[in-house]
């Protein structure tokens, strides 16, 4: 900014001058402090050093500035004089009197303005002069003007909007569309709805909310103001009109604004109504009820119906009539409008009569309205209970649980109340059902078995609650349906140890035997079919399944030759499961019968085969089986030798009276048993007298050795067979020389287990109470049962056969405590 300048004078003096090189800012800087020095030129040279301070002086070169060059602000209309509107702020940079601001408002502004509002020339306040009033002038401009004395002064405007306030009062303005007569408006009653009367026009001068007017009337009349612009309403008509009622009206039209506290003004509208023949018959209800016992006299009166009319003269005579919709049998006076009955009423053929009474006025234009007639006709105790039907039959399964459902018992009366309330008994019967008394639902007491009664019979009564009681009575039949709950029961064959002879010249096609079952149940459940599930191979022998005729489909050859076991299953066609027995078929293929024991042989041994398997699957050849007779022989021979020299030097060295007394009972003919067992026996037989359905009636154990072989371990243990059967379950031939049951005193049955038998050696023992451990019971037949039923093999029936004539449970009966 500055820089030194060397002036010479002619004496040769040097004088510093300081030169200004830049332009100064006192506002940027307004001091500046420098050193000089002075040298001279000697050697070595020597100074001097002076310290400058230079300060800047201020000049009037800046104008003032306005903080905001523009103000917008909002005053309200009512604002008090000397309000402060707002207070501009200006600075100026410079010093002194150079920044002493001046305000004031420039020329340019309205002479109006500058009367509402004054500025304060030092301070820069602007505040309210004289009242405000936004609906004359509702926003100022005003332009303020701040000087320093310079000749440019600085401007900024200020923006003043008058804010409004509900200080105006809406106005009403009413253009009648009707013509007035003395400021009255005249309506006819008859007038339609939205008939229109005048033209409202409401205003308010405010503004915003203040200026928001609604127009309404100030109590409720049939009249309405319907909007049709922002500020115009029509006064319409918004009900029917009644002369009547309502002969004039004074109508108070309320306009108020929106403002807060909201400002309002009204006007009167005045209405007058002209009379019309408007006015209809009423009746002093809508509805008239009554009630008359059934079986009353014709002509009996029931009501005096009466109806008024608000008009008059003629207008109001009213003349009384039925309407379309009455029934006939009722009638009504014209004038005095009595209603009466002209016929006697039943009530069983209608209860209730609902119709209308017509009054009309006498009007040149008739009126008339109407009034619901509903007639009850009472009940009187002059029907009995009826039932549905005059017979009941019902159909019920048989396995139908203790006082479940059998029927419904359906009994109506014709009566009502009381007089129908019926109550169900059974007269005969009481012991087997018994009949809810209100639902007529009847249940059994008992339990049912068609195959002992198919159907039963009683009587159900009937009688009402009425003072008067009447009685009906009706036949019910409970029909007891089958259900498959009988198995089939074979009959034919009688034994399962009875055989048929073929010989060996029978033809194929020729029927060898039969088999006959029958079933206690009906109709399906007692349709039988007749299959062979075993023992026939090769096919040699077919059954007709429903005869159950088995014939012969091959011709025999020699090594069909002896005894042949047929499985034969019977099973009915019972739903929903079918129900089955099964019975043994034994068919001895030969010529003659020559030897009857070996037959009997081979019958035990068929009982002891499994039914899945065959009984000649294990046999041998006939060679074979001579080899095995003489070896089984030779040492049975042996064994009984050894057996008999030491029972003989037993019995010699310890003889006692005890063993005297077995010895002679041995020699005398008894045979395995001991004479308690043969008391034993008598007892049984005696029993068996008593009880003739029992078949079974002695038997003994016989224990067999146990085989190594695995296949034949269904044999293995003791096996029951009865000692004495029925002699007339062994088949149809005759046994007059050759036993026919396995009696303990039967020579030809000792010779048997005593010679050189085929079969394994067999211990004989008297029947003990001890049950052996592992059992293969056989059943003789009866002739009412069946040997197996549902089992698969003889060793599963015996254990699970539930069969009355099982071989387990006549052992548990009959063995001695």
């Amino acid at each position: 900014e500055f820089g030194l300048d060397i002036i010479e004078t002619p004496e040769g003096d040097k004088w510093p001058q300081l030169i200004v090189q830049q332009s100064l800012d006192r506002e940027t800087k307004d001091t500046f402090v420098m050193k000089i020095k002075v040298e001279d030129g000697g050697t070595p040279p020597k100074s001097s050093t002076a310290i400058l301070q230079v300060t800047v002086s201020d000049v009037n070169d800046n104008r003032p500035v306005f903080k905001d060059s523009e103000v917008e602000v909002n005053v309200p209309e009512n604002a008090p004089m000397g309000t402060s509107v707002t207070h501009l702020h200006a600075t100026d940079a410079d010093l002194g009197s150079n920044a002493q601001i001046q305000f004031s408002f420039s020329n340019q502004i309205s002479p109006a303005t500058k009367r509402h509002f004054a500025i304060d020339s030092t301070t820069g306040l602007i505040t309210v002069k004289q009242p405000l009033d936004r609906e004359v002038n509702p926003v100022h401009k005003l332009i303020v003007l701040a000087s320093d004395g310079s000749s440019t002064p600085s401007r900024a405007t200020v923006i003043v909007n008058v804010t409004d306030i509900n200080d105006n009062v809406p106005s009403i303005d009413t253009r009648y569309i009707m013509n007035l007569v003395n400021g009255t408006v005249l309506l006819s009653e008859n007038a339609p709805l939205n008939t229109k009367i005048a033209l409202i026009t409401v205003t308010d001068r405010d503004a915003d909310l203040n200026g928001k007017v609604t127009c309404y009337t100030d109590h409720d009349v049939p009249f309405r103001l319907k909007p049709v612009f922002n500020d115009q309403f029509l006064l319409e008509t918004a009900a029917p009109l009644d002369y009547e009622t309502t002969r004039e009206y004074a109508i108070r039209i309320v306009a108020s604004d929106s403002g807060k506290p909201p400002l309002n003004t009204s006007a009167m509208v005045l209405i007058k109504i002209k009379d019309e023949n408007d006015n209809v018959p009423v009746f002093p209800q809508p509805e008239i009820q009554l009630s008359i016992p059934e079986n009353n006299d014709p002509g009996t009166q029931l009501i005096k119906i009466s109806a008024t009319d608000a008009d008059s003269g003629s207008n109001a005579l009213i003349i009384y009539s039925l309407g379309p919709d009455a029934p006939d049998g009722f009638n009504i006076d014209p004038r005095s409008g009595i209603l009466s009955v002209v016929k006697r009423l039943d009530r069983e053929k209608q209860e209730k009569y609902s119709f209308t009474v017509i009054a009309r006025d006498n009007g040149s234009t008739p009126l008339q309205s109407n009034v619901t007639v509903k007639l009850i006709v009472q009940d009187q105790n002059d029907n009995s209970p009826a039932f549905t039907h005059p017979e009941y039959n019902f159909y019920v399964p048989e396995n139908l649980p203790l006082y479940g459902t059998v029927g419904l018992i359906t009994v109506t009366d014709a009566d009502a109340g009381d007089n129908a309330v019926v109550t169900l008994s059974i007269i005969n019967g009481k012991d087997n059902f018994i009949i809810d008394p209100k639902t007529g639902v009847i249940k059994p007491n008992i339990t049912f078995d068609r195959e002992q009664q198919s159907s039963y019979t009683f009587v159900v009564k009937a009688v009402d609650a009425g003072q008067m009681q009447t009685t009906s009575y009706a036949k019910v039949t409970i029909n007891v349906v089958d259900v498959n709950d009988n198995r089939p029961v074979f009959v034919i064959p009688s034994s399962n140890y009875s055989y048929d002879l073929v010989p060996s010249t029978t033809s194929p096609g020729s029927v060898v035997t039969r088999v006959f079952a029958i079933d206690n149940d009906t109709g399906m459940n007692a349709e039988l079919q007749y299959s062979i599930i075993g023992g026939s191979p090769r096919g040699l022998f077919a059954i007709d399944k429903t005869t159950g005729n088995i014939t012969l489909q091959e011709k025999i050859v020699a090594a069909d030759q002896g005894l042949h076991r047929l499985v034969v299953k019977v099973k009915d066609l019972g739903q929903p499961e079918s129900l089955h027995a099964i019975a043994l078929v034994h068919l001895f293929v030969n010529d003659t019968v020559s030897n009857a024991t070996f037959i009997q042989e081979q019958l035990r041994k068929s009982l002891e085969t499994p039914l899945e398997r065959n009984i000649g699957d294990n046999e041998v050849t006939p060679q074979t089986n001579g080899y095995v007779i003489v070896v089984i022989a030779i040492i049975a021979g042996t064994m009984t030798v050894i057996l008999v020299i030491f029972v003989t030097a037993l019995v010699r060295c310890r003889q006692t009276p005890r063993h005297k007394v077995v010895q002679k009972s041995k020699q005398s003919g008894e045979w395995v048993s001991p004479n308690q067992e043969g008391r034993q026996i008598k007892k049984k037989k005696k029993k068996k007298k008593r009880s003739p359905k029992s078949l079974l009636l002695n038997f003994v154990t016989i224990e067999e050795p146990k085989s190594d072989d695995p296949t034949h371990e269904h044999i293995n243990g003791t096996l029951d067979l009865p000692v004495e059967l029925e002699e007339q379950t062994m088949g149809k031939y005759n046994w007059a020389t050759t036993p026919t049951t396995f009696k303990p005193d039967s020579p030809d049955l000792a010779k048997h287990y005593k010679s050189a038998s085929p079969q394994p050696t067999f211990q004989i023992k008297p029947e003990t109470p001890v049950a052996p451990k592992k059992h293969h019971v056989i059943q003789e037949l009866p002739l009412d049962n069946t040997f197996v039923v549902g089992c698969d093999s003889l060793s599963k029936c015996s254990s699970s056969s539930s069969d009355p004539y099982s071989v387990s449970e006549h052992l548990d009966k009959s063995t001695p405590d």
